[in-house]
């Protein structure tokens, strides 16, 4: 049913729990089908702790119709069909929609029960539904196994009209609300946070708001932060959320603190919009070796086209300068998990814009070796 990453020396003993359904992605502009893809924030989740070699266990379901190759299986129920969403980039805005695109659920899976889930603990937990497949005694259950859950809003507040599309209600009657105080992380985009209060939500538990092209805001009891952003070529926006939320809990996997691992976020945020539903960066990049997942799992770069001339100029790997970095900073810092709550550190830490401008500047790296690749005789295919 669910397959979890081999374990590799550099893979990292802690474990996540990804729950949430995959669902069929149609997007439609002028009334014409531009493309269907793989959805649902677990399928991007997914990709991005396989990229960045983060150990997990995934829990979705689909109907007999699910048609996409996956690494993870998910659960499949015989007498349902697959949540389908439809994404229309030329509708215009309207209240409670988002403002990039209005989506449809035009049909819906089985929601995930908490039977569902696996009869074991995780050091994190991610309740990342998107078609309300996430009920508040599967959330409350996920409390109990997990030692740190990190919620998407949007598993909680989405609501859905006779026509399917998604409306969005206010926190507090959307029935999660008293968990609030049990989790680690509740995660928002900037249209998401209207419907919650966050000076309230955030004395307990973190809130972490997104807002695209302009990076990501980090509010605790005590203070905020603005993490900045990527540059980024946006095609399709669809994702980059879910993208960035597995690109934070990556990081604070790897050991990073919490503004750090808000730099990784977004990072894979800015990857994903460049791209029509889910990005592919997993096999284009890391099987070349010029992804983030090698700077952090450790792995030294070969092959020419990877190799960029050094900070000493003697044709080091280019991207060892980050992952020497990444190492620096877990060993100087401490982990949040392995912290009381009141003792979580959300200080910027030294070197924290020099990181910012070394994930850039891999980011680059990475788009040439993607150049390169293009044009060589054995180039993966897209």
């Amino acid at each position: 049913m669910v397959t979890t990453i081999p374990q590799t020396p550099n893979t990292p003993i802690q474990s996540v729990l990804i729950v949430g359904n995959y669902c069929h992605d149609v997007l439609l502009q002028g009334g014409a089908v531009v493309a269907e893809t793989l959805g649902g924030a677990a399928s991007f989740i997914s990709n991005v702790l396989t990229g960045l070699s983060v150990s997990f266990h995934l829990t979705s379901k689909v109907g007999v119709d699910f048609k996409y190759p996956v690494n993870h299986d998910p659960i499949v129920v015989p007498t349902s069909k697959t949540t389908v969403f439809h994404a229309y980039f030329d509708q215009g805005y309207s209240e409670n929609a988002h403002q990039d695109r209005v989506l449809k659920r035009v049909e819906v899976c089985d929601p995930i029960n908490p039977s569902d889930l696996p009869d074991r603990k995780f050091d994190f937990g991610m309740a990342v539904g998107v078609g309300g497949e996430i009920l508040p005694e599967t959330l409350e259950r996920m409390v109990e196994i997990c030692d740190a859950v990190f919620v998407d809003i949007q598993a909680l507040i989405r609501a859905f009209d006779e026509n399917g599309t998604v409306k969005l209600v206010r926190l507090k009657e959307s029935g999660f609300y008293h968990l609030l105080p049990r989790l680690k992380f509740l995660k928002a985009s900037s249209d998401e946070a209207l419907f919650m209060e966050v000076e309230e939500v955030r004395l307990w538990c973190c809130v972490v708001v997104t807002h695209g092209k302009d990076g990501c805001e980090v509010y605790w009891k005590d203070g905020e932060m603005k993490i900045a952003p990527f540059g980024a070529n946006q095609i399709d926006p669809t994702g980059a959320g879910d993208s960035f939320l597995g690109g934070f809990v990556g990081g604070l996997v790897h050991g990073l603190v919490v503004p750090d691992a808000a730099l990784v976020g977004n990072f894979f945020g800015s990857l994903t919009v460049a791209h029509i539903g889910l990005p592919k960066f997993d096999l284009r990049l890391l099987q070349h070796k010029c992804m983030l997942s090698n700077i952090l799992q450790g792995s030294e770069l070969c092959g020419s086209l990877c190799w960029k001339l050094g900070v000493n100029g003697k044709g080091r790997p280019y991207n060892a300068r980050i992952k020497e970095e990444v190492q620096t900073r877990k060993v100087q810092g401490t982990c949040w998990l392995e912290r009381r709550d009141d003792e979580v550190s959300f200080t910027k830490p030294a070197g924290h814009d020099e990181f910012h401008a070394s994930l850039s500047s891999s980011k680059l790296v990475s788009a040439e070796c993607r150049r390169d690749l293009s044009r060589s005789p054995g180039s993966v295919e897209q």
